[in-house]
């Protein structure tokens, strides 16, 4: 029978009620883990909300549905794919040896197939989406599969994970707009409304935002592994900065917050979108001034408390659209 993983939650629902030979699957899925599901969900929503702002509506709730279905099932496919790239190191850090690849739960053939049936499932959902959103979606994949190895080669894999992770608010403002889907390519049909001018400034200012947000907090997560990631010879952004960890948290937020305001700025939103963004601003000052090297628990529940902040943006964002 599996235990609770270090980084989940005592009383997280798969330890407390799923069946006992389904929670090595679910645990592969990083399911009694859902911060991650949030943090790679939130910039598809961001990138709904300002695209809808922008347009002075309310974000559509399809593509936010679409986004969420997509969120769990690609990082699902996500972590069983780094699981079956990192076992051999997961094996010898205490925080990573039971899971399930590792601890051998699940075999390396198991974990591919259950990779293979998300990431179906996942374009199912993509597939459902516009022209656009679809090809941002499919150019995603390299950036994820190159992820697992990121830390063998550079100090920075958390800036790889930033440049993944957020990729979803591209798809997200992509999702929003108003363009044909595949199947209207193959059968066309008379549809008005189909945007024929882009704005690429508005989303590309979000992306970077949101590269520097999980830059930020990413660094703060990778606090908990310091010592196992010496020993091991995992680099990390952590591991690089030492000392300097606080103070180069602050100065990514800083520059997370402050793209985040330019894609506001240039994207016309209005006034509403500064309440929300002021309270990101803040949740993201307090976790540097928290943060403690000393303290992997700490971390961790710093790190967890970023759900908090992308949904505060997200809120900014669609509270932008709001023009009296």
């Amino acid at each position: 029978m599996s235990e609770v993983l270090p980084d989940a939650a005592p009383t997280n629902w798969v330890d407390r009620y799923a069946p006992a030979r389904l929670r090595p699957w679910l645990k592969l899925g990083r399911l009694d883990r859902p911060a991650g599901i949030w943090l790679l969900m939130l910039p598809g929503w961001q990138g709904v909300a300002l695209a809808d702002a922008m347009k002075g509506r309310a974000p559509d709730l399809w593509p936010l549905l679409l986004i969420f279905l997509g969120a769990v099932l690609m990082r699902a496919a996500g972590c069983a794919y780094n699981d079956i790239v990192d076992r051999d190191i997961d094996a010898k850090v205490a925080r990573t040896a039971g899971r399930p690849v590792a601890s051998g739960q699940v075999s390396v053939r198991g974990a591919w197939a259950f990779l293979v049936a998300c990431s179906l499932a996942g374009l199912v959902i993509l597939l459902s989406m516009n022209v656009l959103a679809v090809a941002l979606g499919v150019a995603s994949l390299g950036l994820v599969a190159a992820y697992p190895f990121m830390k063998r080669i550079t100090w920075w894999p958390q800036a790889w994970l930033g440049l993944t992770f957020n990729w979803g608010a591209l798809v997200g403002y992509a999702a929003a707009l108003r363009l044909p889907t595949l199947l209207e390519l193959a059968r066309p049909v008379a549809r008005a409304g189909y945007v024929t001018a882009l704005q690429p400034a508005p989303p590309l200012l979000l992306y970077a935002s949101g590269v520097f947000w999980t830059l930020g907090y990413d660094t703060i997560y990778a606090v908990q592994d310091l010592e196992d990631d010496a020993l091991v010879g995992v680099k990390s952004s952590a591991r690089r900065l030492g000392r300097t960890t606080q103070q180069a948290v602050l100065a990514f937020y800083f520059a997370a917050a402050a793209l985040a305001f330019g894609a506001a700025q240039v994207g016309g939103l209005g006034w509403g979108f500064w309440p929300f963004a002021g309270l990101f601003v803040l949740t993201l000052l307090r976790q540097p001034l928290r943060l403690r090297l000393s303290d992997p628990a700490g971390a961790l529940a710093l790190f967890r408390s970023n759900t908090l902040s992308g949904a505060l943006l997200f809120l900014a964002l669609a509270a932008g659209g709001w023009r009296p």
